[in-house]
């Protein structure tokens, strides 16, 4: 009896290989991570001057337009540099209720003028005058001017607003808003901006990755399928050995 011994044949495939995801994606590199680097720099600094210049005008606003109403204060731009060197053009003087009573040379007070167009004055009392129907009325002079003022005003009611304290610069800033081309900026740059600024905001919101889990899948199970069929090839061809030496016996 003749023995024929034939080995199983395992057909042996190698894996794909598979990204760790370690190498970098083309076009990326340390030039494109300064980019970004610099981009989310630039973003927050957008983002966070903007976010100051909001709360400054939501201050300003309240100071000038809320406070007066609820706590008791009067604000005037001082427009002309007749109280220099202590108050200047452009400064916004803040003044307070105080008694007509108290009123006393030297102190500065906001009261309507008796002349003209009985505009609000700013000035230093230099003469307390009390009238015989008990009324007071003051004469006033701006520190910066020679003369006294050519008028002798008397105070109505029981109060006098008189200087509290001084806010430099930001009369400029109001009188600046109120001309017409900045008027027209800000009805029509500041949807404009606030746009742009959603805009950015949906632009710089991170992507994630997709990693490709159908890519992996189907090479694991085609080297599986290729590793599980060698045996059983190599089994039906030993199978067919051995018909064929019972065959001959």
């Amino acid at each position: 009896m003749t023995v024929i011994d034939r080995a199983p044949q395992s057909i042996l495939s190698t894996p794909a290989p598979v990204r760790t995801g370690s190498s970098p994606e083309p076009g990326e590199g340390p030039g494109r991570s300064e980019g970004s680097l610099i981009g989310r720099v630039v973003r927050r600094l957008v983002n966070l001057t903007g976010t100051l210049v909001v709360i400054g005008a939501v201050l300003v606003f309240l100071f000038l337009a809320v406070g007066p109403r609820f706590m008791g204060y009067q604000t005037a731009t001082m427009l002309t540099g007749s109280m220099a060197p202590e108050i200047v053009p452009g400064d916004v003087v803040v003044t307070t209720e105080q008694p007509v009573a108290d009123v006393q040379v030297g102190d500065v007070i906001s009261y309507h003028i008796p002349v003209e167009d009985h505009r609000v004055e700013t000035h230093r009392v230099v003469e307390v005058i009390a009238n015989p129907d008990g009324t007071i009325a003051v004469r006033t002079k701006g520190d910066a001017n020679d003369a006294v003022d050519p008028w002798v005003a008397t105070l109505d009611g029981d109060f006098v607003y008189e200087q509290a304290f001084v806010v430099p610069v930001i009369g400029d800033a109001i009188r600046a808003l109120r001309t017409p081309i900045v008027n027209t900026i800000l009805v029509y740059g500041a949807p404009a901006v606030l746009v742009l600024g959603v805009l950015i905001m949906i632009w710089s919101r991170p992507t994630t990755p997709q990693t490709n889990t159908d890519a992996g899948t189907d090479t694991d199970t085609g080297s599986a399928s290729h590793v599980d069929a060698g045996p059983a090839a190599g089994a039906s061809d030993a199978g067919g050995s051995d018909a064929a030496v019972a065959g001959r016996q």
